[in-house]
């Protein structure tokens, strides 16, 4: 499994862990996360991450 990083804050998205506070279930891919899917922390989108 992969982990995405926010580049503005550095909030990583674990594609093991999900996302618990919005609903992402553990074993989520980062693609198959929910358009509207955003950073907890700085709430960006998608588009401001990458892949560690």
């Amino acid at each position: 499994m992969d982990k995405y990083v926010c580049t503005i804050c550095g909030y990583v998205y674990d594609e093991e862990k999900g996302d618990i506070a919005q609903g992402v279930k553990p074993g989520t891919p980062f693609s198959k996360l929910p358009k509207d899917w955003f950073c907890e922390q700085c709430e960006v989108g998608k588009e401001d991450f990458e892949k560690m």
